[in-house]
């Protein structure tokens, strides 16, 4: 199971960059504190939102984060091989 840390830290590595959502759609975020901010949308992602989707690591679709907030884009940002390296 991955931990939050190791997640956090290639979080925090690849800030700027692309990611991509289910449906194709890019985006990129930034990072201040312990919140992740999307450039594409005004929803903000905290790191303990992505500690809670970690329980449902590997995601095949949103279906199991629906209620979190941002599941599209937390998808996006713990199914790339550049955070979680698995």
């Amino acid at each position: 199971m991955l931990d939050i840390e190791t997640v956090w830290a290639n979080v925090l590595a690849h800030e700027g960059e692309v990611f991509r959502q289910i449906r194709g759609g890019e985006f990129i975020y930034r990072v201040k504190g312990n919140m992740i901010f999307p450039d594409r949308t005004n929803v903000q992602i905290s790191k303990n939102l992505l500690q809670e989707a970690l329980a449902f690591f590997p995601l095949s679709n949103t279906t199991k984060i629906q209620h979190l907030r941002g599941p599209s884009y937390i998808y996006a940002i713990l199914m790339d091989k550049r955070i979680h390296h698995t």
